[in-house]
């Protein structure tokens, strides 16, 4: 790697890891695609290992707001969207998927906005993991699905539970990226170069998320969600 390029994925990582720790989501949303424009090699493995970081520190950070009888719910959810997510990627092209799912994307949003309220009950924390799941296994953007849910929480419930919630499905993902020859020594030493601007994203995020606890969370919510399925479609368009 040159130092050009260090100096590029360290800013682009450090934006995604500060949206992420203000919100809970948006490092995998702000980094991947530009990631992916300087060099493949980053996606998914190193970006993978770098977002488990910090959402172990997140984790951390926000474990006293944790709702733990949440994550078994959600996590069983993810499982059936990631087999599913599997499945549907042997049938359908990336690209229609990515534009289908940023319409849903969408219309959840402005659902949302309109007032229509989507509490983290079971049933919607099974179909929100299973469709993150399915999201994150077919076009890696998995983090708004189960966001919504969580829009009216206070933000360290929101952080701290989907912290813990990627932990978990990150980790998993990273044992079969290992197992199929995507995740090796060659990918840690890539990811282990991320870490600068995982640190400098998280410790200004702190901040951030100040902030945004005073009444602005939600809103922030919905703005990173919306500009995640407009990027869908927009991907789907360009």
């Amino acid at each position: 790697m040159s130092v050009f390029d260090f100096v590029i994925t360290t800013l682009i990582v450090t934006i995604g890891a500060l949206l992420q720790g203000s919100i809970g989501i948006g490092l995998g949303m702000f980094a991947a695609p530009m990631l992916l424009l300087i060099d493949p090699a980053y996606i998914p493995g190193p970006l993978l290992f770098s977002a488990l970081v910090l959402t172990v520190l997140l984790t951390h950070r926000d474990r006293h707001a944790i709702q733990v009888s949440d994550l078994g719910w959600a996590l069983s959810g993810r499982l059936v969207g990631i087999v599913g997510g599997m499945s549907v990627l042997v049938l359908c092209s990336p690209d229609r998927l990515r534009a289908v799912f940023g319409i849903i994307i969408l219309a959840a949003v402005a659902l949302s906005a309109s007032g229509f309220h989507m509490r983290p009950r079971p049933s919607t924390l099974v179909l929100a993991g299973a469709l993150s799941g399915l999201m994150g296994t077919t076009v890696s953007v998995g983090g708004p699905a189960m966001a919504l849910v969580y829009q009216y929480s206070a933000g360290p419930r929101i952080r701290g539970t989907l912290s813990a919630y990627f932990v978990a499905g990150v980790s998993v993902s990273l044992v079969g990226l290992h197992f199929v020859g995507f995740f090796g020594a060659e990918q840690l030493v890539l990811a282990v170069s991320f870490l600068p601007g995982i640190m400098v994203g998280y410790l200004l995020s702190r901040h951030i998320a100040s902030v945004l606890d005073k009444g602005y969370t939600r809103v922030a919510v919905l703005s990173v969600s919306a500009a995640a399925g407009a990027l869908a479609l927009l991907k789907q368009v360009l």
